[in-house]
C-alpha cells in the first residue's frame, strides 16, 4: 500500500490506460477517482475494481473550463487535497493529413488534448502549491516527440503542444514542490486504436503495449519520493522505431 493517504484524480479513466493506472493506483492505497465523458462507461470501471478504496466517478469534458471547475470542486469536497492528477483524456480522428481534416475537427483535437490537460492543471496547480508539492502525469507520446504520418497532423500537434507545456509548467513549479512528468506512449492497444484509418489487425495488437505496461511506468514515477523527478518518459514496444 505504498500510495496509502494520497489522492489521485485520472482524466480519460473509464478504459484503457487511465482504467489501468485507476486500479494499479487503488491497489497501493491511494484513493482515486476518475473522470470522462460517458458516466456508464465510468461506472463500468469502477465496478470493476473489486478493492478497496473504491474507485469514485464523475462526468467532465475536460475542453470544457466550467465542467472542470466542476469536477476538481467535486474532488477537492471528497479528497480535500488532491496529490495527483493524471491527464490521460485523448482523442484523435481517422482524417489525419492537412488535406483531409476539417477546421472543426482540428479545433476538437486540439481542445482535448492540449486546452484540456491545460485546464485541468490550472486547476490543481494552486492546491498543490498551497501543499508544498504535488505530481501531474501527462499522457504524452511519442507523436509528441516525433511528428509522424501515423499520428496525423492534428494528433501530433496537440502532443507537442502538450509536450511543451509539460516541459514549461515544470520547470516554472519545480521550486514549488510540483513535478510534472511527459509519459509519451509508442503503439498501445487502446480503443484509440478504433479510430485508424486502416483497421488495426490482431496480430498486430499483440505486438504492441499493453494499457498495463504504461500504467506500470505510471506507478513508478508516482512512487518516487518528492525528491526525484522524470520529466519525459518513453515507453514503446521494443520492436518499434524511434529514431
Amino acid at each position: 500500500m505504498r500510495l496509502a493517504g494520497k489522492t489521485a484524480v485520472i482524466t480519460g479513466g473509464a478504459t484503457g490506460i487511465g482504467q489501468a493506472i485507476a486500479a494499479s493506483f487503488a491497489a497501493e492505497g491511494c484513493r482515486v477517482a476518475i473522470a470522462g465523458r460517458r458516466e456508464d462507461k465510468l461506472r463500468a470501471a469502477a465496478d470493476a475494481w473489486k478493492g478497496d478504496p473504491p474507485i469514485l466517478t464523475h462526468t467532465v469534458d475536460v475542453a470544457d473550463r466550467a465542467s472542470v471547475a466542476e469536477l476538481f470542486d467535486w474532488a477537492r469536497k471528497q479528497f480535500g487535497q488532491i496529490d495527483i492528477l493524471v491527464n490521460n483524456a485523448g482523442i484523435n480522428t481517422p482524417q489525419r493529413t492537412m488535406a483531409d481534416i476539417p477546421p472543426e475537427t482540428w479545433d476538437e483535437v486540439m481542445k482535448i488534448n492540449a486546452t484540456g490537460a491545460f485546464n485541468c492543471m490550472r486547476a490543481v496547480i494552486p492546491g498543490m502549491r498551497a501543499a508544498g508539492g504535488g505530481l501531474i502525469v501527462n499522457m504524452d507520446s511519442v507523436s509528441g516527440l516525433r511528428a509522424s504520418i501515423l499520428g496525423g497532423v492534428a494528433y501530433c500537434a496537440s502532443k507537442f503542444a502538450l509536450t511543451a507545456l509539460g516541459t514549461i509548467t515544470g520547470l516554472e513549479e519545480g521550486k514549488n514542490g510540483i513535478r510534472v512528468t511527459s509519459i509519451c506512449p509508442g503503439e498501445v492497444d487502446t480503443p484509440l486504436l478504433d479510430g485508424r484509418p486502416t483497421p488495426v489487425s490482431a496480430e498486430h495488437r499483440a505486438k504492441i503495449l499493453y494499457p498495463q505496461d504504461v500504467a506500470d511506468a505510471v506507478l513508478m514515477v508516482a512512487l518516487l519520493p518528492p525528491r526525484a523527478h522524470i520529466p519525459e518518459l518513453v515507453i514503446k514496444p521494443t520492436w518499434q522505431d524511434f529514431a
